[in-house]
């Protein structure tokens, strides 16, 4: 091998060299970051999978003694998996009434402009900035008087008030990218606005709509002071009678571990069937 051969093979060894670098040091930092993320998820499981004795005496990675009580416990108790049914009532009638009532505000955003449209377009948003703190008072009156107290439909209402703004402020996003000829071409054709809506123009943001309802159903779910506030027994959700594991004899961590995890599971499962629309949502939406 000539002098000038090696002189140029030299400098492509070491960019192989730093790219390998590169990349190894890119597997530590997602390897480290993927372990600090699932962390508490794997202990939350671990205690799940403990007794109170085990958990509160001895620090163990893995249960010496397996067991399965605390998740018996929660799903055969109709005072632990009610909670679970109830806030899956109230959250799904949230999402479709959000998307509902999203789909043609966020349409007239996109396609009209009206006296006031932008100063109403903020107000929808300042009420998605606004803490649930600041609504629980006024609606606990509210449905207390007209006997919508302790209703999985009060709870879906009052979740409405941020996750409407929210539907309709990524829903205007996705139908500003639909050309307006769209429109145009489908009424020339003899199209009503209805089935036009729903035949042509609702498969083209799908994206969009699955997007919408992956956040309308997230922040619904993890919500706690309202649904608190305005539920008492009927109506009561996992996170409410979560608390209950106090007791004269300390908190029930094990019950309480099992029941965080099963908390997690309807996320989990939302994500999984949504996870294609949330990946086009960060790539052409507005997320």
């Amino acid at each position: 091998m000539s002098d000038a051969t090696a002189a140029d093979t030299l400098p492509t060894q070491s960019a192989r060299a730093a790219r390998r670098v590169r990349v190894n040091k890119s597997a530590l930092v997602m390897a480290a970051y993927l372990i600090f993320l699932m962390l508490p998820i794997y202990w939350l499981l671990n205690m799940s999978l403990k007794t109170n004795t085990e958990i509160l005496n001895d620090f163990t990675l893995v249960p010496n003694q397996l067991t399965f009580a605390n998740y018996a416990t929660i799903l055969t108790d109709p005072a632990w998996y009610m909670g679970y049914v109830n806030s899956l009532i109230y959250v799904v009638m949230n999402t479709v009434i959000s998307l509902t009532v999203a789909l043609p505000a966020a349409y007239a955003f996109s396609r009209y402009h009206f006296m006031g449209d932008k100063h109403l377009f903020f107000w929808l948003l300042t009420n998605r900035m606004a803490p649930p703190a600041v609504f629980a008072l006024p609606f606990f009156q509210l449905y207390s008087s007209v006997g919508l107290f302790d209703t999985h439909i009060a709870v879906a209402l009052a979740h409405c008030l941020f996750n409407v703004p929210l539907a309709v402020w990524i829903l205007e996003g996705f139908m500003r990218g639909v050309p307006k000829e769209i429109d145009e071409t489908a009424y020339i054709d003899g199209y009503s606005f209805g089935r036009f809506f729903v035949k042509i123009f609702m498969p083209l943001i799908a994206s969009g709509i699955g997007v919408a309802a992956f956040f309308c159903f997230m922040f619904s779910w993890v919500e706690l002071l309202l649904s608190r506030t305005l539920t008492t027994v009927d109506a009561k959700p996992i996170a409410a009678i979560m608390t209950r594991t106090q007791g004269a004899s300390g908190i029930d961590w094990g019950v309480l571990a099992a029941a965080g995890i099963l908390t997690i599971v309807p996320g989990a499962l939302v994500i999984w069937f949504v996870r294609n629309y949330i990946a086009k949502g960060f790539a052409l939406g507005r997320v």
